[in-house]
C-alpha cells in the first residue's frame, strides 16, 4: 500500500468515523437540466418535432440536441443524446421501408417462391 492511501484512509476515519472507509458508489455528476426541465423535455418529445416548431416528422439526436440547447441554454455531446433519452424512457425508433404503393400479396408470393427457392441453390458453408 502506498503512504498517500493510508494518508487519505485516514483523514476519512477522523472526518466521518468507521463510516468515511467503507466503499460507497460514487454519485457522479449532476445532471445539467434540473428536473422541470427533464420533464418539460418529455412533453416535448412525446408531441414530436413538429409541435417543437421544426419541419421533420421524426425526432433526431441531433434536433433534440438543438431543441436542448435554444430553450435551455445547455449543450450536450450528440452521444450523450440518446443515452439521456433512454433515461427518460424513450428508444431508439427506425421506421421501416416499404413502399407506399406496394402490393403486399406480390411480395409474399416472391418471398415464398423466389427468395426461398434462392437460398435452396446457395451451399452452406461447413462447419
Amino acid at each position: 500500500m502506498h503512504r498517500s492511501a493510508a494518508t487519505k484512509w485516514l483523514a476519512w476515519y477522523e472526518a466521518d468515523g468507521v463510516e468515511g472507509l467503507r466503499t460507497r458508489i460514487s454519485s457522479g455528476r449532476p445532471p445539467r437540466l434540473t428536473l422541470e426541465q427533464r420533464l418539460e423535455l418529455t412533453r416535448i418529445v412525446e408531441a414530436g418535432p413538429v409541435a417543437a416548431g421544426f419541419r421533420s416528422g421524426v425526432w433526431t439526436g441531433a434536433l433534440v440536441g438543438e431543441w436542448i440547447r435554444e430553450h435551455f441554454g445547455v449543450a450536450y455531446h450528440p452521444h450523450h443524446i440518446p443515452r439521456m433519452l433512454h433515461q427518460l424512457g424513450f428508444s431508439v425508433q427506425r421506421p421501416r421501408k416499404r413502399l407506399a404503393r406496394a402490393d403486399a400479396e406480390a411480395q409474399a408470393l416472391w418471398f415464398r417462391r423466389t427468395l426461398l427457392a434462392i437460398k435452396e441453390k446457395q451451399p452452406r458453408a461447413e462447419e
